[in-house]
């Protein structure tokens, strides 16, 4: 298995006009997270990197919402996704949206998110599938020096053992577009019925992966230890302890034994 850890800085694209067809990844990744974002409570939800930045959020419980990113002008702060400025367990919700192909360490990223989540927070995140038509296209020479097809793709099995190591439940592993992403993705009716039937029939094979997992973490029960009262000190008899007495009685006894009886 290849490493996660990228072996040169990722280039990582300042919004979704950068990608093929990145309007049409945005707006199916909006309708496959659109019943979710009514299930999320709390008070903070976070979006990190320029992507996610761009993802509406509408109908959705939680007000505060700040997007984080090393440079883009729909954030609202400037930071490193891999090194947040955010105190541990301080958020409700966090969204990564097809970050971990472009970041120099991916596993590292995961951490970072886990580390803010409060307990029994949500973790939502996205990516290209490398098992799909989209993925097909690293395989061919005059596609693989393009973006994004020049970056690591992520397998969702591979990102599922990530959060269950870290202690999350996966409540959702969902895909979209099956199409290669390359040319230019139609909306006439064939085009509609081909998705249809490849998500009823094939739908392990979408291109975008959507997973929604939630922090678990385990109270501590104190356990009450067993106190025991000590038995009491009782010397150990041995022959320097003993008194001339019986030291003297000892030795008749050994010499009685010894002594041959007359018949």
């Amino acid at each position: 298995m290849k490493p996660a850890l990228a072996f040169r800085q990722p280039h990582y694209p300042s919004s979704w006009q950068a990608l093929p067809n990145g309007e049409v990844i945005k707006k199916a990744i909006e309708q496959e997270l659109a019943p979710w974002w009514q299930k999320f409570f709390g008070y903070h939800l976070i979006k990190l990197g320029a992507l996610s930045s761009e993802i509406e959020i509408p109908d959705c419980t939680i007000n505060h919402q700040v997007s984080i990113s090393h440079k883009n002008s729909v954030s609202n702060v400037v930071g490193d996704i891999d090194d947040l400025p955010l105190q541990e367990h301080s958020v409700d919700v966090c969204l990564l949206s097809h970050a971990l192909e472009f970041s120099l360490d991916p596993h590292h990223v995961v951490r970072e998110a886990n580390r803010v989540l409060i307990p029994n927070g949500y973790l939502v995140l996205t990516g290209f599938n490398p098992l799909s038509f989209a993925g097909l296209n690293r395989l061919l020479p005059y596609r693989r020096s393009k973006t994004p097809w020049n970056e690591h793709f992520f397998s969702p099995m591979r990102i599922k053992d990530w959060l269950h190591l870290m202690g999350f439940e996966i409540l959702a592993d969902q895909r979209c577009l099956h199409s290669s992403l390359a040319g230019k993705v139609s909306t006439n009716s064939l085009e509609q019925s081909w998705h249809k039937l490849a998500k009823n029939y094939l739908p392990a094979l979408g291109s975008v992966y959507v997973i929604v997992a939630k922090k678990r973490v385990l109270p501590l029960t104190p356990i009450k230890p067993k106190w025991q009262i000590r038995s009491g000190f009782r010397p150990v008899k041995v022959p320097s302890l003993s008194t001339p007495r019986e030291l003297a009685d000892n030795k008749k006894t050994i010499r009685r034994n010894n002594t041959p009886q007359r018949r």
